[in-house]
């Protein structure tokens, strides 16, 4: 049986030790639970440690699972590909939305928020790699979509995310993270108010991704354990 609270502890630590390591505050960096496929009996008692933000991929499992939680306090993060039909839904169950990729979506989301009288945090997510099976704008296209975003009334833009392509040794990510810190702070120079958010690095790289400068680390398998084949695959 997996501990859950045990692994949160031990990776508060690791995030701890590695951001002073490498001359960073630790308190800069939050840690996203994956709850994907994960019961929310296991959303529970990560909360019941302390942990507060989780992340699902799907609509339909979220629209389940964030009601059946019902813990105040949590912050409920969309990463998962957001369809058009499914944006009103995603306005109303999510406090953060990070998969922004299409201005469709943002001038429907803008609209949902709006129309509900909340403003939605928002990451602009960017493609890194030539994985066809992945989402998410080609880093020459982020600036003309962080300007589209900025103009949204109901929309605030936190920063950028990216899924790199997977690499068997962590170290491999690495120029892809760095790649993402280069490309937020080329966006910074022409803003008043910088952006401070990379949502980047997960189980397997997240040890990189706080090396390269994450704020936002998005870890399943290290707090709740192994998914299941069967479930991994109707992700």
């Amino acid at each position: 049986m997996v501990d859950i609270a045990s692994n949160l502890e031990r990776l508060s630590g690791e995030i701890e030790s590695i951001s002073l390591g490498c001359g960073r505050d630790p308190a800069e960096i939050r840690l996203l639970a994956v709850s994907k496929t994960f019961s929310a009996d296991c959303v529970k008692q990560a909360h019941q440690w302390g942990q507060t933000l989780f992340g699902e991929n799907r609509i339909q499992e979220a629209e389940e699972k964030i009601p059946s939680v019902d813990l105040s306090g949590l912050e409920w993060h969309l990463i998962g590909p957001l369809q058009s039909n499914k944006v009103r839904r995603a306005a109303q169950l999510f406090d953060v939305i990070q998969t922004l990729d299409r201005p469709k979506i943002v001038h429907r989301l803008n609209a949902c928020a709006e129309e509900m009288g909340k403003i939605l945090r928002v990451f602009v997510e960017v493609k890194l790699g030539v994985e066809p099976q992945k989402h998410g704008l080609l880093p020459q296209d982020i600036p003309g979509m962080v300007e589209q975003v900025d103009s949204m009334p109901g929309l605030q833009l936190q920063g950028l995310m990216a899924i790199p392509p997977y690499q068997e040794e962590a170290e491999g990510s690495r120029p892809y993270f760095r790649q993402m810190a280069d490309l937020l702070a080329e966006i910074n120079r022409s803003r008043q108010q910088p952006l401070k958010e990379l949502s980047m690095g997960m189980s397997h790289d997240y040890r990189i991704a706080i090396e390269e400068g994450a704020t936002v680390l998005r870890i399943g398998t290290s707090i709740f354990g192994p998914r299941s084949v069967s479930s991994v695959g109707r992700l």
